[in-house]
């Protein structure tokens, strides 16, 4: 009896799901170097927003970079790349029996950071 229920213990432990809980989308303040406002096209793999300038839009993750297409509102223009990271939770869920390939297949272990300041010439 005791083995049946060591068993079935051993398979449920083994088939759990070990998805991260990260939310796909995740703000992050853009504002411009010199303080101007103005508007920037957001993209990445996973989304292609239009978003005013400063604000903070809800960003996708994603495993590229993010491409910021930025134009102040007296017309000059700035283009920005910022490169996402792999979070430290994508440890946990390798250790568990998906070694984090439903993560790498959603994109919610990685991060942008918080806040960006898009460089703009004065």
């Amino acid at each position: 009896m005791n083995k049946y229920i060591i068993a079935a213990m051993c398979g449920l432990a083994l088939s759990s799901c070990a998805s991260i809980t990260n939310d796909a989308f995740v703000p992050m303040a853009i504002s411009f170097s010199d303080g101007s406002s103005g508007t920037c096209q957001i993209t990445n793999k996973r989304m292609s927003i239009e978003a005013s300038i400063p604000s903070a839009p809800m960003i996708r993750r994603s495993d590229d970079n993010l491409q910021l297409n930025c134009k102040t509102d007296d017309g000059r223009t700035s283009i920005a790349s910022v490169p996402s990271s792999m979070g430290g939770k994508i440890v946990a869920s390798a250790v568990f029996l998906d070694f984090g390939i439903t993560d790498a297949i959603t994109d919610k272990h990685r991060e942008y950071p918080a806040s960006y300041v898009v460089p703009i010439k004065k």
